[in-house]
């Protein structure tokens, strides 16, 4: 195994990197113009655990001429650790927020056209993550002082691969035979907000179809053998992969 180069990377980054690592990786590649996480044979590998928007052109270049599958990890457990100015450990919690796979959405809205690209596989993994927050009197209000410091990776909770159309299926629940963004918040149990740049990067990938208009809503229908189809017994559904 290529040794794995973790010089200045971020605790979290780094920890998943070795928990993907495999007999014959090699790692921080350069590819093209760009230095690429995990090269596995033709398969170039990339793991984001920050904004996804600045990936995109990154992305956008390498699914040209080669397979590439990005790692995104969402938090489903998490625990907050704040630290004393000292680095001392001052108080532990776990946080009453549960992430979702459906969060990815908040970020695909940077580049959802990928969803639908033969070359693009996304891969989310739910983890336990403890959550490092340390003082800083120069924070605005909102953070009340307290700043991210790292994030660490305790354990991988679930693992799904998405890449055809049918994997989607599982953000489209099966009672919904058309729905619109408020119809798909209530069955998912999100904000509009989110639901909304769900239904457009579906409608991206085409997943879902616009066939109308519910009053001043758009009306859509999942695309016939697609997500919605592939929910309620149509189609495979996203994979849920076991080992790395």
């Amino acid at each position: 195994m290529s040794h794995i180069g973790t010089l200045n990377e971020k605790p979290l980054h780094a920890s998943l990197k070795e928990w993907y690592a495999r007999p014959g990786d090699r790692f921080e590649v350069r590819v093209d113009r760009f230095v690429i996480d995990i090269v596995r044979d033709d398969l170039l590998l990339e793991i984001q655990t920050a904004s996804l928007s600045s990936m995109k052109t990154k992305l956008e270049e390498l699914v040209k001429s080669h397979q590439v599958r990005l790692i995104y990890p969402i938090a489903q457990v998490k625990q907050i650790v704040k630290t004393a100015r000292d680095g001392s450990r001052e108080s532990s919690r776990k946080s009453p927020k549960r992430g979702r796979a459906v969060d990815l959405f908040r970020e695909m809205v940077s580049f959802p056209e990928l969803l639908a690209h033969p070359n693009f596989t996304l891969e989310v993994l739910l983890t336990h993550e403890e959550e490092v927050r340390r003082f800083d009197g120069n924070l605005n209000w909102r953070r009340r002082g307290w700043r991210v410091e790292e994030r660490r990776l305790l354990d991988v909770l679930d693992r799904r691969r998405y890449r055809e159309p049918s994997d989607w299926g599982a953000f489209v629940p099966p009672e919904l035979e058309t729905f619109t963004t408020t119809g798909l918040a209530g069955a998912l149990g999100i904000r509009r907000e989110l639901a909304q740049k769900t239904a457009y990067c579906l409608r991206k990938a085409g997943a879902i179809r616009l066939i109308g208009k519910e009053g001043r809503s758009n009306l859509y229908r999942a695309v016939p053998g697609g997500p919605g189809e592939g929910h309620a017994g149509g189609g495979t559904g996203p994979v849920t992969v076991s080992g790395r």
